[in-house]
């Protein structure tokens, strides 16, 4: 069965979605014990790695392996820098992560670019995959109280350009699709909002820029409203 946006497939997906980020922040203290926060990072991280090793034997098993397997699709690499972060707790990494791994992954499951449907297999990596994504960034925010800054949005920006260049490579090499460089995706995303390519990459820079800024402003709103202190708060204080 084909893929279709905002039917019941899609809808239980995003309702799945919701249901596991409101469990982390509801839950977030009982995470916060060390048994506990190291069982849902452990299973994140598996459902992460999980999804894609599966992903790409599928890819092996029916002859379809090529360079359009590499993870050079951004959500593909926030998976992987996702699962660095829950490992190591770098916060360089959680800075990329916030916002590319949110922004993106949200983006992906409003809009996915998807033919398969319940109950193909890709239809479970895909969502899993994505909501998994910011289940990684949303734990660390919620439960291991990381927060980004406004500088954080600014290089994440800039990691967003970097992770280009080796997918822009890969797309004028092979034909390939990487972070929807070449072409909008055909089944329809948030990019059919902007001007033809190339433009739209253009205006995806400050596109960009204003969604970090935005992401930032709602958890900052969000902690004014909790009582939790900025960075420079913390440093003031400190």
């Amino acid at each position: 069965m084909e893929f279709q946006a905002y039917h019941a497939a899609h809808w239980a997906a995003l309702a799945a979605a919701v249901v596991a980020i409101a469990a982390i922040v509801a839950f977030r203290a009982w995470l916060r014990k060390p048994r506990a926060g190291r069982a849902l990072k452990r299973g994140i991280v598996l459902t992460l790695v999980g999804s894609e090793l599966a992903l790409q034997v599928s890819y092996g098993l029916s002859g379809g392996w090529g360079i359009g397997a590499l993870p050079f699709q951004l959500c593909s690499l926030m998976l992987w820098f996702s699962v660095a972060l829950l490992l190591t707790g770098s916060r360089r990494l959680y800075e990329a992560t916030f916002f590319l791994g949110i922004l993106g992954a949200l983006q992906a499951l409003l809009t996915p670019d998807l033919r398969q449907s319940f109950p193909d297999f890709r239809y479970f990596h895909f969502f899993a995959a994505h909501i998994a994504i910011v289940a990684a960034s949303v734990y660390m925010t919620a439960v291991e109280r990381y927060r980004p800054t406004i500088g954080a949005a600014l290089r994440a920006v800039l990691w967003l350009n970097l992770l280009a260049i080796p997918a822009a490579i890969a797309n004028a090499l092979a034909g390939t699709n990487f972070m929807f460089l070449a072409r909008k995706p055909a089944g329809g995303s948030l990019l059919d909002l902007l001007g033809p390519w190339p433009w739209y990459i253009v205006q995806l820079e400050l596109v960009a820029v204003l969604m970090c800024l935005a992401l930032y402003g709602i958890v900052r709103a969000i902690d004014r409203i909790a009582g939790v202190p900025s960075h420079s708060e913390e440093v003031e204080r400190s």
